[in-house]
């Protein structure tokens, strides 16, 4: 297997594990009317929050990947930043 056949099989895992990220990330919080601790909701949030985080970064990944497998030059940003002559030369 080549280089360029491993990458294509890692970057559908990706989607795979994105797809299963975006099943915990849709999964209720609460699922039952007890009265859950701020504790344990804070947790459940928690990982909720991390589990829609790493989504985009695998996906932010994929892309990148992807658009090194064919060949795309990404343009680069230049920060805009309104400071004067001495500021930029103190770095």
């Amino acid at each position: 297997m080549n280089i360029k056949e491993t990458k294509k099989s890692i970057i559908q895992a990706g989607h795979k594990a994105v797809e299963e990220l975006i099943k915990v990330a849709k999964e209720a919080i609460v699922d039952s009317g007890d009265d859950i601790t701020a504790d344990r909701l804070k947790n459940a949030a928690a990982t909720k929050k991390l589990a829609i985080f790493d989504a985009f970064e695998i996906l932010n990944r994929i892309q990148e990947e992807e658009d090194m497998l064919e060949g795309v030059v990404k343009e680069e940003k230049k920060e805009e930043t309104f400071s004067g002559f001495a500021e930029r030369r103190s770095k």
